[in-house]
C-alpha cells in the first residue's frame, strides 16, 4: 500500500498532463466591484444582549459623505436584523424601508457631493444563523457571544456598507451582565461598570480605517493575559480553564509581530492585538488588532507535537498588514490579503525552524496546490467568477499565490522584493489594493517591468510542466541539457518564460548556472571538465512546477545522500524504480537511521516500503521509537500495513508508551489492521481517551470497525 506523503512528493514531480476541470468554475457568474454613491466614515455602535434568550438591541450612528450630487437614499446591507426607527442628526425620524437582505433610508432632503450626512438606526435581532453567534455553555466553553463578519456577515449584526473597497472607523460601546468582559476592535477607552444592574459597558474605538468584515466581538467571562511588545498591548482572551495552556501557546506573539515589524518595514499598525478563542470558528478568522481562533487552538503540552497551531498564529498576524492594513478592493482579488498571509507564514517558519524546515513548508503549499490541480480544478488567481466570495479562498488563493510570491523574490531578489512590499504599504496604508496597484509598486520599487510575470502567473491558470534530460558529452566536455515544456496549452495555460538555476556537481564541487527558459522546446550547452555527479533542475527550488527528470541509479542515490532536503526527497521517491536492487535498499537504509532531516528519513522510509517491506521488520520496529513523531507515525502505518497479527503486542506497547496522540492513533489502526478481535477491549477502552480532534477515539473506532468486518 502506498503512503500519501510518498504519493504527494511524486505528484509535484510527474508530469502527467492530468489536469481537469472535475468542478466548472466558468459556470460560476462573472462579479464586478460593487459601486456606491456615498463613503462611510464612522459607525457608531451601541449594544446590549440577553444571552439567555439570544437577543440583542443596537444602535448604529452612520456618519458618511456623498458621492453624488443629489444624495436622497442610502442603501445599506442588513440581514436578519428588525429595524425598528432611523433618525436624523437632529433625531427626527426618517422613512424607511426593509427587505430581506438591505435598507433603504430616505433622507430628509437631497444631499450634494461631499456633503457630510448623519443619521441613526436603531434595530434589534434573535439568534442569527450568520455572522452573530450566541453558544450555549458546554464543557469545553462557556456561554457566550462571538462574531465573524468574514466575507460580507457584518450585516447580520449592525446595518452597514458590507464589501470591502470602503473602508471606515468605528466604535463599539457594548453593555453586558458581569462577569462577562467584552473584546472588539480597536483601542479600549473605557470599562464602565453599572452598580444598579450589575452591568459592564466596554467603549471601544477603532480609530483607523478598516473594511466592515474585519469587525469583530466576542463576550464571555473571559480570563484576560496580559502580554506586551514595548508600547504594544498584547493580550490573549481565553476561557479561565485554559490560561496555563494558553501561555504557552501564544507566548511568540511579541516575537512573531517584532519579525514581522522587520521584515516589512512597516510597524505593527494598531493600537493593540489581541487573540481570542471562540467555539464557533474552525481555524482562525482576521479581524483588525484583534484575531478570533477556533477553541481548539488550546492544547496539551503533549499535542505540541503534531496539533501545534504556531503557522496558524503566525499566518492570522501577518494579516494585521496584509489584509487589514491593505485589503482587497474586490472578492476577486483573495491573493493580497491570503497569499501575502500564507508566504508571510512560510517565512516565519524559516526564520524560526531553519531553512529546511522553510522548504518543507514551502513544499507542502506547492503540494496543496497541485493536489487542487489535479483532483479539482485549475483557475487564474485574479479569478472574478463566484456565487459567494467563500469560493475564491481556495489552494489557488492560499498556497499557489504563495510559490507565485516566491517565485517573484527570486526574479527581483531579496532586498528589490522586500523593498516592494515595504513600498507598497507605506503607500496604499489604510486603503483597499487591487493586483495592478501591487504591480505599479514593483515598478515604483525597482524600475524593473514584470507585467509579463503578472500575466502569466496571476491572470492566467495552471503552472510548467517540464520534462527534463541531459546528456554528458566527453569529447566535448559539455553537458547538454533538454527542456521542454508540456503543459496543455488547450486549458489556456501559457508557455512559461521564467528562469531558473541549473546546479552541476562534479568532483570538484557544485557550480550553479541561471538560464531563461522561453520556449515550448530548449537546449542549453554548460562546459564541465569532468562527468556530473548530479545535474540539478531548478537548483534552489523556486520555480512552482511539475516536471519529469529520468536519472540512472548512481545519480539519484548520489543525490539521495548529498542534495539538500527536497532534492533528498525526490530522490527517494525516483529510486522505488529501482526496486529491488540491494543498493538502493542499503542507501535507504542509511537515509532513514541517519539523515539529519526527519523528511527526508520519513520519505527514505516511504520508498523502502515500495522497495521491501518483509527484510526490513527489524528497522521498522526500531524506527517506531525515533524522535521524530511523523517518523514514527509512518513505520507504524508501514508495519501495519503487513497486517500480521504477530505484531499485536508490539502495536499495544506503542500505544501504551507513545508521546504523540498521532502515533499513539496509528498504533489502534494498526492493531485493527491485524485482525485479532480479542483486542476490541483494549479498542473500545482506548475510545474513551481524549486527545485533540478526538484522533485516538475516531482511530479506535475505525479500527474495530475493521476487526468486525465479516462477522
Amino acid at each position: 500500500m502506498k503512503i500519501i506523503n510518498l504519493v504527494i512528493i511524486i505528484l509535484i514531480v510527474c508530469s502527467v498532463n492530468s489536469l481537469a476541470q472535475e468542478i466548472d468554475i466558468y459556470k460560476r457568474p462573472v462579479q464586478v466591484e460593487r459601486s456606491h454613491n456615498f463613503d462611510v466614515q464612522h459607525y457608531r455602535l451601541k449594544l446590549t444582549f440577553d444571552l439567555d434568550r439570544k437577543e440583542f438591541w443596537g444602535e448604529n450612528k452612520v456618519t458618511l459623505n456623498s458621492l453624488s450630487d443629489e444624495f436622497k437614499e442610502c442603501i445599506l446591507d442588513a440581514k436578519e436584523l428588525v429595524v425598528t426607527q432611523v433618525l436624523n442628526h437632529l433625531n427626527v425620524p426618517l422613512k424607511f424601508n426593509q427587505s430581506d437582505s438591505k435598507l433603504i433610508v430616505y433622507l430628509s432632503r437631497a444631499y450634494s457631493y461631499k456633503e457630510e450626512v448623519i443619521f441613526t438606526i436603531k434595530y434589534h435581532a434573535k439568534d442569527p444563523k450568520k455572522g452573530f453567534f450566541f453558544s450555549d455553555e458546554t464543557p469545553r466553553n462557556p456561554k457566550m457571544i462571538s462574531t465573524d463578519s468574514f466575507p460580507n456577515e457584518a450585516r447580520h449584526w449592525f446595518p452597514c456598507y458590507d464589501y470591502p473597497n470602503d473602508k471606515v472607523t468605528m466604535e463599539l460601546i457594548a453593555t453586558v451582565q458581569k462577569p462577562n468582559k467584552v473584546l472588539s476592535n480597536g483601542r479600549l477607552v473605557s470599562i464602565t461598570e453599572n452598580k444598579e444592574d450589575n452591568s459592564v459597558t466596554y467603549h471601544w474605538h477603532q480609530d483607523k480605517p478598516h473594511s466592515t468584515y474585519l469587525s469583530m466581538v466576542a463576550i464571555a467571562p473571559f480570563t484576560v493575559i496580559e502580554d506586551s511588545l514595548g508600547s504594544l498591548p498584547i493580550n490573549y482572551w481565553v476561557y479561565e480553564k485554559d490560561v496555563e495552556d494558553a501561555r504557552r501557546i501564544f507566548k511568540k506573539t511579541p516575537y512573531m509581530i517584532e519579525f514581522f515589524n522587520k521584515l516589512y518595514g512597516y510597524e505593527y499598525p494598531w493600537a493593540k492585538y489581541d487573540q481570542v478563542e471562540t467555539p464557533t470558528q474552525g481555524g482562525g478568522a482576521e479581524a483588525t488588532s484583534a484575531t478570533i481562533l477556533g477553541q481548539n487552538v488550546i492544547y496539551d503540552k503533549k499535542a505540541d507535537k503534531d496539533f501545534s497551531w504556531e503557522r496558524i498564529i503566525a499566518h492570522e498576524i501577518a494579516h494585521q498588514w496584509w489584509g487589514d492594513l491593505i485589503t482587497l478592493r474586490t472578492w476577486s482579488e483573495t491573493w493580497l490579503n491570503e497569499s501575502f498571509g500564507t508566504y508571510s507564514d512560510y517565512l516565519y517558519t524559516r526564520f524560526d525552524k531553519g531553512e529546511e524546515e522553510g522548504a518543507f513548508a514551502l513544499l507542502s503549499k506547492k503540494n496543496s496546490y497541485l493536489r487542487e490541480a489535479h483532483e479539482r480544478y485549475i483557475r487564474p488567481i485574479v479569478f472574478n467568477r463566484y456565487e459567494s466570495p467563500g469560493q475564491n479562498f481556495d489552494s489557488h488563493t492560499y498556497p499557489k499565490g504563495a510559490c507565485v510570491l516566491h517565485m517573484l523574490r527570486f526574479i527581483l531578489g531579496d532586498k528589490p522584493f522586500f523593498r516592494t512590499l515595504r513600498h507598497f504599504l507605506h503607500k496604499h496604508e489604510f486603503q483597499p489594493v487591487d493586483t495592478h496597484d501591487f504591480m505599479i509598486a514593483v515598478k515604483e520599487s525597482t524600475g524593473q517591468n514584470l507585467d509579463w510575470f503578472f500575466e502569466q502567473f496571476i491572470y492566467k491558470p495552471g503552472h510548467p510542466e517540464f520534462e527534463i534530460s541531459y546528456q554528458w558529452n566527453e569529447n566535448t566536455k559539455k553537458v547538454l541539457l533538454k527542456v521542454a515544456q508540456l503543459q496543455d496549452f488547450s486549458l489556456g495555460i501559457p508557455v512559461y518564460k521564467i528562469p531558473v538555476i541549473i546546479g552541476i556537481t562534479t568532483s570538484k564541487g557544485k557550480a550553479a548556472k541561471k538560464v531563461w527558459i522561453k520556449q515550448k522546446e530548449e537546449m542549453f550547452e554548460f562546459e564541465v571538465n569532468e562527468k556530473p555527479l548530479m545535474v540539478r533542475f531548478d537548483e534552489g527550488n523556486y520555480l512552482l512546477k511539475e516536471w519529469t527528470f529520468d536519472k540512472k541509479m548512481d545519480e539519484l542515490l548520489y543525490q539521495l545522500k548529498n542534495d539538500d532536503v527536497i532534492g533528498k526527497m525526490w530522490a527517494a521517491s525516483e529510486l522505488v524504480k529501482f526496486k529491488g536492487d540491494t543498493l538502493v535498499a542499503e542507501e535507504l537504509r542509511e537515509r532513514i537511521q541517519n539523515d539529519s532531516f526527519w523528511a527526508v528519513r520519513r520519505s527514505s522510509l516511504e520508498a523502502l516500503s515500495e522497495v521491501e517491506v518483509d527484510a526490513n521488520i527489524k528497522l521498522l520496529k526500531k524506527v517506531c521509537k525515533e524522535k521524530n513523531s511523523k517518523v514514527r507515525t509512518t513505520a507504524l502505518q508501514i508495519l501495519g500495513d503487513t497486517k500480521n497479527s504477530k505484531y499485536v503486542s508490539f502495536f499495544k506497547e506503542r500505544f501504551q508508551k507513545e508521546n504523540s496522540y498521532v502515533a499513539q492513533a496509528e498504533a489502534l489502526r494498526s492493531l485493527g489492521k491485524c485482525g485479532d478481535r480479542s483486542q476490541i477491549s483494549f479498542l473500545k477502552k482506548a475510545a474513551n481517551m481524549g486527545s485533540p480532534r478526538n484522533v485516538i477515539k475516531r482511530a479506535a473506532d475505525w479500527a474495530l470497525k475493521e476487526l468486525m468486518k465479516g462477522s
